[in-house]
């Protein structure tokens, strides 16, 4: 249950953080935005890694946070980069099929997972691609709620956004392992943070590149909250079961979805509405197996 429920928890973080993030990135640019969600995140996270109790961090260790750090600075800066040209709609989904893949690595590396669960795990995925398909309208037309800005690169925000699936997939498996091995989550959130401020953060002050407007400051400090938050949640749920923790965590493409919808007049296609229900459907089959 541990996993199902951090698994959920972790969707919701990660959706509206989502959500800020997409309105950030077309107004200051991918690589800002990422600077000050890591920096934000870092900042949130050093009292409750202060706090943690201590554990010894061998050479293993201290390697998997680097390459976690890697990993996830990567799939953000991907995810951001597709959500500056693309739509939320259609972006997070595709990069939400990370949980999918985790799933699949997990298993390949070993973790045992039982059929019932395999198959309501499958339905789920299906549930998140459904919710990434876009139709045109019935008249061969693009739907009206597109910008201009989003009909100029379709295809490189969908590359994108696939690219930043495969890499969150790999971090996804590997905070899960960090976990299960007893590192602190406010640890792993510090030592990603730490990576992204100095990889990405320290080098746009040197160059002054890194951008910052007034209306953009609540919702970097919003997202980096909820990223670190969410990335906590999950370290906590993969700890027990990465494949659950990993597929659930990738809800947050439904609810960031729908979210676009609400804010930001997004429409939502009937079978995309189709993959939220089935979705939703698989998270209560799934809850009831693990009860």
């Amino acid at each position: 249950m541990v996993a199902i429920l951090g698994g959920l928890g972790a969707a919701l973080s990660w959706a509206f953080a989502t959500l800020a993030s997409s309105r950030t990135s077309r107004m200051i640019g991918p690589m800002s935005v990422l600077g000050w969600v890591m920096t934000v995140g870092l900042v949130v996270a050093i009292v409750p890694a202060l706090l943690a109790r201590p554990v010894d961090l061998g050479l293993p260790q201290l390697l998997g946070l680097v390459a976690l750090g890697l990993f996830q600075n990567g799939g953000l800066l991907l995810a951001y980069a597709a959500l500056s040209i693309g739509r939320v709609s259609i972006v997070a989904p595709i990069v939400a099929t990370e949980g999918a893949l985790a799933a699949v690595i997990s298993v390949v590396l070993g973790e045992p997972l039982a059929l019932s669960t395999a198959v309501i795990l499958v339905a789920i995925a299906i549930g998140v691609v459904l919710a990434s398909i876009e139709r045109t309208r019935g008249d061969g037309l693009v739907d009206p709620s597109r910008t201009a800005h989003d009909l100029a690169h379709p295809r490189l925000a969908i590359f994108l956004a696939i690219a930043a699936a495969a890499t969150f997939s790999f971090g996804l498996v590997l905070s899960g392992r960090l976990g299960a091995g007893g590192m602190p989550p406010a640890w792993v959130i510090v030592a990603t943070r730490t990576v992204g401020v100095l990889l990405i953060a320290l080098p746009l002050i040197v160059t002054r590149r890194f951008r910052l407007t007034r209306p953009v400051v609540p919702l970097v400090v919003l997202a980096g909250m909820l990223e670190a938050l969410g990335s906590g949640i999950y370290v906590v749920a993969a700890s027990t079961d990465i494949a659950i923790a990993a597929v659930l965590s990738s809800q947050f493409a439904a609810i960031a979805a729908v979210g676009g919808f609400l804010l930001f007049g997004e429409r939502l296609q009937r079978v995309q509405v189709a993959g939220v229900v089935v979705i939703a459907v698989g998270v209560t089959a799934l809850a009831a197996a693990q009860a």
